[in-house]
């Protein structure tokens, strides 16, 4: 499964140290069915382990995941920062995740050659 980051999520990851393997640990867990949460719409919540801590005390995720083919990562947050996402927000990130999940590939080429997703190796 292709996996990408959004330029916004990519800055959270970075300052918050996230590393891409446990992006893509995320998501091999979602597409083995082990999904923490999910929101509707193509998108899930899923929690990302802290460096040196687990994942209940690390970073919840919203992805949107489309198996087996993609997965965004298009919103990051500590848990100790905010309980849950709010409506608006959530609203905000469906139409996020039907954009990026029904894009093509020319599409996700472009968005990788200007920067606003990248590619998780």
């Amino acid at each position: 499964m292709r996996v990408f980051i959004t330029k916004a999520f990519g800055r959270f990851a970075r300052s918050e140290r996230i590393s891409h393997d446990a992006l893509r640990e995320a998501v091999d867990r979602a597409g083995r069915g082990l999904v923490d949460v999910d929101l509707g719409g193509g998108l899930i919540k899923q929690r990302v382990a802290r460096p040196g801590q687990g994942r209940s005390r690390g970073y919840r995720t919203v992805i949107a995941l489309r198996p087996p083919t993609r997965a965004v990562f298009l919103h990051g947050f500590a848990k100790s920062e905010r309980d849950n996402i709010g409506s608006d927000d959530l609203a905000r990130l469906k139409k996020l995740a039907r954009l990026f999940l029904d894009a093509s590939s020319d599409d996700l080429k472009a968005w990788c050659e200007g920067r606003e997703l990248e590619e998780v190796t």
